[in-house]
């Protein structure tokens, strides 16, 4: 093969062949194919876009490139949940136990945050003790034992895709459905669970900002997991504003703990039950607990606290607090009729709970606390805003993104925060 051909029939639109992707990426993996040479290829598949056959045989190669994990031999069918991302997104902390509390095991591969989007692994290392990085055989005893995992993906999955991302990272070549639903389901599908939900965002604080692109990178990987044998179906749902009313490590890790105690904000609750039975069903567990009596009578709190202790994790220790705190107050009485969950994003992120490069640190208690939520009416001078942060010079920044990130007016058209399904 030559690298030169492949490109070249990308980029005059002709659909490549099973033989030209298996090579291409397994030499680029290798080293074979160099950096500029992949780059030039993933933009010609920026500009060309490619076919259903192409889209799964990629990921089959990505998948090809590394380890896969095998849970068949465990008495629970296993099920996963993929989010593409949003703020306040803290639903894989309550839905992963309260999922296990019903009968199935969950393999959850999580990752960490970069920008304005949380991750699940720093919200989860706020927690005293706990630890992300799980062999496989850890990850299947605790499945057996505990019937719920969430921890960070080893190095042998789908490495392909890790080098290829990061190329994508720096070359302008992110924004392609094919190459982001390869992406994300290589890593899933490597996980070896037998059914997947995907929760795929829309809106201003989401990868996807419009129904339309979000429904085509929904069906795309709904495809992708019916080639390969799993069972896979995915939810639309809003990111216009940022979910609960917490949005920061330490502070998502608290209201994740509120909801499995039976409280929690509503909009939290919905999905994570919404999302538990899709889960469940996609796992054939029709017959099942519902998620909702699992939250309601303590099944899932037990399935969180056996968790976290099986990662080392102390759940019973008090979570990181912001050394200092600042009150944002409302300029106006009225309905609180748009919080743009991006603004809301940027604003944790400059108070110290995100990063600007997978290296950087996070501050585990710095965050946002959100004291009125759209539709909501609110009065001149009430607080909006809590801002959580180690250091007070990051408060000015932080507030004044916020500032343009709502407003206060008469009639709130909300989005429903379930849009639709596909699959």
């Amino acid at each position: 093969m030559d690298v030169i051909d492949v490109i070249t029939a990308k980029r005059d639109g002709r659909e490549l062949t099973p033989e030209q992707i298996d090579w291409v990426v397994g030499a680029y993996t290798r080293g074979v194919v160099a950096d500029e040479q992949m780059a030039a290829l993933a933009m010609a598949i920026v500009w060309r876009g490619m076919t259903r056959a192409e889209v799964s045989r990629w990921t089959e190669a990505m998948l090809a490139s590394g380890d896969r994990l095998d849970f068949s031999g465990l008495a629970r069918p296993t099920t996963d949940k993929h989010s593409t991302g949003g703020v306040g997104d803290k639903i894989t902390l309550p839905l992963t136990p309260t999922v296990a509390a019903c009968g199935a095991a969950v393999p959850q591969l999580s990752g960490r945050g970069l920008g304005h989007t949380g991750g699940t692994l720093d919200k989860l290392e706020s927690i005293p003790g706990w630890r992300a990085e799980l062999t496989p055989e850890e990850m299947r005893r605790q499945l057996r034992d505990v019937g719920a995992v969430v921890c960070a993906a080893g190095g042998g999955l789908a490495p392909a895709d890790r080098k290829l991302y990061a190329l994508r990272d720096v070359t302008g070549t992110v924004e392609s459905i094919p190459l982001i639903a390869g992406s994300i389901m290589s890593k899933k599908l490597a996980e070896g669970t037998g059914a997947l939900v995907l929760d795929v965002k829309v809106g201003s604080g989401a990868f996807m900002p419009t129904a339309t692109a979000a429904r085509e990178l929904a069906r795309t990987m709904v495809e992708i997991g019916a080639d390969h044998g799993v069972r896979t179906i995915a939810l639309l749902t809003a990111m216009d504003t940022p979910l609960g009313r917490q949005v920061g490590n330490a502070l998502e890790v608290a209201e994740a703990v509120e909801v499995l105690s039976g409280g929690g904000p509503g909009d939290v609750v919905e999905l994570t039950v919404t999302l538990a039975r899709e889960m469940l069903t996609a796992a054939g567990l029709t017959t099942a607990k519902d998620p909702a009596d699992a939250l309601a009578d303590g099944t899932a709190m037990d399935a969180w606290r056996r968790m976290i202790t099986a990662q080392g994790g102390d759940p019973d220790a008090p979570l990181p607090a912001a050394r200092e705190r600042r009150t944002v107050l409302a300029a106006a009485s009225g309905t609180l009729t748009r919080l743009d969950a991006r603004a809301v994003g940027v604003a944790a992120w400059r108070l110290g709970a995100g990063r600007a490069r997978k290296e950087d640190p996070v501050a585990l208690g710095a965050g946002v606390t959100l004291h009125a939520k759209p539709g909501d009416p609110v009065r001149a001078g009430q607080p909006l805003f809590t801002l959580h942060a180690d250091e007070p010079e990051r408060f000015d920044r932080a507030a004044e993104v916020l500032a343009d990130g709502y407003e206060i007016g008469g009639e709130y058209d909300p989005l429903p925060l379930v849009i639709e399904r596909v699959g």
